[in-house]
């Protein structure tokens, strides 16, 4: 396949986007598209609870800023990849646990890959999985270190999820 979907089994994004997706990826626009529940505040409308929403905005700020990008959201679970980018990434480098999906956006962000972005309605409904206040936390803290050491990694040339780049970026 050309281009790899992630759609979070949570039920909070519609599928009938993936269309539309892989179009954006499959004409050279974009290596990679986010859906964001962000753009067009279908966040909120979804009935996103209030402290996600407010810390989904101040960590997409702050990961903004260490970053250098202009993204809506980094934490959408519904995600459009060219298979010649994933095949660049140093995948093998991150976490297994839910920080893994932030650093493949740094990544890709480290070697100079542009992101697009669509806007996404979402729901939220009780029986959809969702990680608890704890593991949010825990992730956020980690989406902060990614950032971190992204700018760190600029200092240095390099870093432990960014490799050596070979040309200008």
């Amino acid at each position: 396949a050309d281009v790899v979907i992630m759609l979070h089994p949570d039920y909070q994004y519609t599928p009938t986007l993936i269309p539309a997706m892989a179009s954006m990826v499959t004409s050279g626009l974009y290596p990679c598209v986010l859906a964001s529940r962000i753009l067009g505040g279908g966040a909120l409308r979804g009935g996103m609870p209030w402290w996600k929403y407010v810390s989904n905005r101040l960590l997409t700020l702050t990961e903004n800023i260490l970053l250098g990008a202009k993204l809506s959201e980094y934490h959408t679970g519904y995600r459009a990849f060219a298979r010649n980018l994933l095949e660049k990434l140093p995948l093998e480098k991150n976490s297994d646990d839910f920080v893994f999906d932030n650093q493949m956006l740094a990544q890709i962000i480290w070697l100079g890959h542009p992101i697009g972005e669509i806007t996404c309605p979402a729901k939220y409904m009780p029986e959809a999985s969702s990680i608890n206040f704890q593991r949010s936390v825990r992730y956020g803290l980690g989406c902060l270190k990614v950032g971190i050491e992204f700018v760190i990694a600029r200092w240095r040339g390099e870093g432990s999820i960014f490799p050596r780049l070979t040309h200008a970026a």
